[in-house]
């Protein structure tokens, strides 16, 4: 296991979230976060997508071979890879390779794992990504509920005693337990969240097509920040209103000229009705699951991190956003709070190997 070891020194850090889409990046100077960002990468496709992000995280901060790296993942889940194990292994030697061997993997519970462990420390280091965001909330708020809502997934994580208290560890066990919804405000196709749906006064069956995405819906409502619609439509069309319309058009097998914008976007808001249900019902679930008092606060992050205000508003719940537990300056740039909160496990990850500052490789 790697060791735990005071620094004389404390070197810049980066936080690493390797998910299966996208990959985050945050900067930590002297403990402070100084910069976020996110790249789309579809792992999927091969592994040249992480080198693409790395050498853009490179060309962002030419000081990136000074600095500790701590790494968490999810892209093992891809089917680029046979299994979890082979993920794992796969994505530990390709980062060791560009960022070097003393690159550190955070291993949940298991504290940390250097690139020689990794692979044959896959369990604890596979998908840990939520449980670092968890440990960083616990530091600051002792009882509390973590709803992370990315691009793809929600993570409804309790915080009990000071510590993350989920039922499930694996992808599978959270699943199970509702811990792990697999919904999210940019990738989710829209069949996937109702059989039916209801428009101009009839009731239609939806069809089961990859014809359009939660985007699509969060586009037409305006909630969907640009900056985070980072990858294809389902058409590879446009992303403007109209091409939106013709995507949700298809859902129930009508043309966007059948009605008017108006008409499409008040579709796009019962969609957005059947996520947050759904959210919703497994959040109350974990909620009563963990024993969590009614005055638990919520602790939103994620791209999709409106959906968990307007979940607290109607819980009367407190509202938190992640990068008020992040450290972050009140003075600091909206941008980079608005990215801590999207980038979370980056961010965590950066500020967990900054403080427990451990020894790999």
């Amino acid at each position: 296991m790697a060791s735990t070891n005071p620094r004389p020194h404390r070197s810049p850090v980066v936080g690493w979230d390797i998910g299966g889409a996208h990959v985050k990046a945050s900067l930590l100077v002297d403990g402070r976060v100084r910069d976020v960002a996110q790249w789309a990468a579809p792992l999927w496709q091969g592994l040249a997508h992480l080198d693409a992000a790395i050498d853009a995280a490179t060309e962002r901060w030419p000081d990136l071979g000074e600095a500790r790296h701590a790494v968490t993942m999810t892209a093992e889940m891809t089917d680029l890879f046979p299994d979890r194990e082979a993920g794992v292994g796969a994505l530990v030697r390709r980062v060791a390779e560009r960022l070097g061997e003393a690159t550190c993997f955070f291993a949940g519970r298991a504290d940390w794992a250097s690139a020689e462990e990794g692979p044959a420390r896959w369990r604890d280091v596979a998908s840990a990504n939520w449980l670092a965001t968890a440990f960083q909330v616990a530091a600051r708020y002792p009882t509390a509920l973590l709803v992370d809502i990315g691009s793809t997934t929600t993570d409804l994580i309790p915080i009990r005693g000071g510590s993350p208290a989920p039922c499930g560890r694996s992808d599978a066990e959270r699943l199970a337990s509702g811990e792990l919804v697999y919904v999210g405000v940019v990738r989710t196709p829209l069949c996937a969240l109702a059989r039916q749906m209801s428009f101009a006064g009839s009731r239609y069956n939806v069809m089961n097509e990859y014809f359009a995405t939660t985007a699509d819906v969060f586009r037409l409502t305006g909630e969907l920040d640009p900056e985070h619609d980072q990858h294809p439509a389902a058409d590879g069309g446009d992303k403007s209103c109209a091409a939106s319309c013709r995507r949700i058009a298809r859902m129930i097998g009508m043309d966007a000229r059948d009605a008017d914008v108006l008409d499409w976007i008040e579709l796009a808001g019962r969609w957005r009705a059947a996520m947050l249900y759904e959210i919703a019902t497994n959040l109350a679930r974990v909620a009563a699951q963990a024993g969590l008092p009614a005055s638990a606060p919520i602790i939103g992050a994620g791209c999709g991190m409106f959906l968990a205000r307007e979940l607290a508003h109607h819980s009367s719940h407190e509202f938190v956003p992640f990068h008020s537990v992040a450290g972050l300056n009140p003075s600091a740039a909206d941008a980079i709070h608005r990215w801590a909160d999207t980038c979370a496990p980056s961010v965590a990850v950066a500020l967990l190997l900054d403080r427990w500052s451990p020894t790999c490789g």
